[in-house]
């Protein structure tokens, strides 16, 4: 059983992913609304390796597996039932 502490470290750690994800949408946009440049271009893409990077890490210490990897058939079936879903 997780503890209060545990939820709500999940609970951040969720919330950075998806601040993540805005960020990089925000530059993505940014880069092609403004001037696009061999520069713009090259900041973009080291934007998006070190938020990528940091958005792996984060689901790595969430969830205890890497984002290509799947997650074991036992943690599935207790996400489910946590979730009020069936099988």
């Amino acid at each position: 059983m997780a503890s209060r502490y545990d939820n709500y470290k999940i609970s951040i750690g969720r919330s950075l992913l998806l601040g993540l994800e805005v960020l990089v949408a925000a530059d993505i946009v940014k880069t092609i609304a403004i001037e696009l440049t061999f520069a713009s271009l090259g900041l973009l893409a080291g934007l998006v390796v070190v938020r990528t990077f940091l958005s792996w890490s984060l689901t790595l210490e969430i969830e205890g597996r890497w984002p290509w990897q799947r997650e074991p058939s036992s943690a599935r079936q207790y996400q489910r039932s946590r979730d009020g879903r069936t099988a």
